[in-house]
């Protein structure tokens, strides 16, 4: 039976390049402990804001703005920076003040001083090295598995992600309810420490950037008119701009409408959303077929539908005690929390893979984080207006405007051909 299963274990790692690749796997075991604990702190953050400290909706849009706001301060900067350092230094940095910031949430709960600027503040903080690293991040990962088998790697962090979305969010929830949320976000911030312990040991030969003489004002200016000339980037600047600012505007409104419109607790919470890691597993088979017939870019206008059908239009409209039990609202939330996160996977993987195979390696890190100001920019709006709709007209109210205005991009989107002309490879 052990020789069985070594055979297999052989056959499979000569199969796949990816799989004999150790420095490839480092990073993979690194994205995977990040995965489970950003699935526990994206339930366990909100809820310290909703339950510990009783947040408004203006307040809980304030946490997205803070979210998104380093992304609108720091993206341009970084991106030339980037393209001027080897990046697993900044990674390794990132991911260790993350986990101290995380950690510091539960410490400031336990000598009772937590409060909303608390949390503005350390998600400023997290989000700004969410820019920096992440940046860091997906140059580190094309100079580890090059560019033909991108979408080979984003395929399998997708399949880890779905098991973290369906295994954490349940122990999460459970755990919450059990030990109160600042316990909770202590999984994640260990998590952080442990992955920067392990790329720590990656060998890998990164080559050290090429020096430049031109002012960094140029560099940006470069990157602009790069991506200002290529109808492709041009294309994603407006149209995943504004999906940013509708998904930001979804997110900062989701727990709430869970919570207190349709009364579900921590723990139900957490059940329904591991159904968002069947939608993530469901998006990793998918992904590769639907690219084979009919291309990237109808694969990511597809994903962007989903989201905005099942998330934006159809989870608002869910009523609570649906045929006079919570159940069946909670069934609902779930079903289209799977349909969702199975469209976000969709859209995030066919897009990352179509904008790096459009950007030479000279313009990567400029490229990556110019698109992140260009498209996270119009996020803290998103935010800021659903939260102020929704304290003024309800919660159902702020979720649903965001539907109306993802009906009208899916229209503009399918309308263009940039997005719909690329091909199958």
């Amino acid at each position: 039976m052990i020789t069985v299963i070594q055979r297999y274990l052989a056959a499979t790692l000569s199969a796949d390049p990816l799989l004999r690749n150790v420095a490839f796997l480092r990073y993979w075991l690194s994205s995977t402990l990040n995965s489970f604990g950003a699935q526990v702190s994206s339930l366990a953050v909100p809820l310290c804001s909703a339950m510990l400290l009783n947040a408004t909706p203006g307040q809980m849009g304030m946490i997205a703005t803070c979210q998104a706001l380093p992304a609108l301060l720091f993206a341009l900067p970084a991106g030339v920076w980037l393209d001027r350092r080897r990046k697993l230094p900044i990674l390794l940095t990132c991911e260790i003040i993350q986990g101290l910031t995380l950690a510091s949430i539960p410490l400031a709960w336990w000598l009772g001083i937590l409060s909303m600027p608390w949390l503005y503040a350390t998600t400023l903080i997290f989000h700004t090295c969410s820019v920096i690293g992440g940046g860091a991040e997906q140059i580190f990962v094309l100079l580890v598995v090059g560019r033909e088998r991108l979408m080979d790697a984003q395929t399998k962090f997708t399949m880890t992600d779905s098991a973290s979305r369906l295994i954490a969010p349940g122990l999460a929830g459970l755990l919450i309810q059990w030990l109160t949320a600042p316990y909770a976000i202590l999984a994640n911030a260990a998590s952080f420490l442990l992955s920067a312990w392990n790329l720590r040991q990656t060998k890998l030969e990164e080559p050290a950037p090429q020096p430049s003489e031109k002012h960094p004002l140029r560099e940006l200016r470069e990157g602009f008119a790069f991506i200002w000339h290529t109808p492709l980037l041009r294309t994603f600047a407006w149209g995943v701009g504004i999906w940013h600012m509708l998904f930001y505007g979804f997110s900062s409104l989701q727990i709430l409408l869970a919570t207190r419109e349709l009364g579900m607790s921590p723990g139900w919470l957490g059940i329904t959303q591991m159904l968002g890691g069947l939608g993530m597993l469901a998006s990793s088979m998918l992904i590769k077929p639907l690219t084979r017939h009919i291309g990237p870019g109808k694969t990511m206008l597809t994903g962007i539908g989903l989201t905005v059908l099942a998330g934006f239009v159809l989870i608002p409209a869910i009523p609570a005690n649906w045929f006079g039990l919570p159940l069946a609202s909670a069934a609902a939330f779930a079903g289209l929390v799977f349909i969702y996160d199975c469209g976000v996977m969709l859209f995030f993987i066919s897009y990352s893979t179509m904008r790096a195979h459009a950007t030479p390696d000279a313009y990567m890190g400029r490229t990556i984080s110019t698109m992140r100001f260009l498209t996270i920019a119009t996020a803290p709006l998103g935010a800021l207006a659903a939260g102020a709709i929704a304290d003024q007209y309800g919660v159902r109210a702020g979720i649903g405007s965001v539907g109306a205005v993802g009906v009208a991009l899916v229209m503009a989107l399918l309308a263009s051909p940039h997005i719909r002309g690329v091909r199958p490879s």
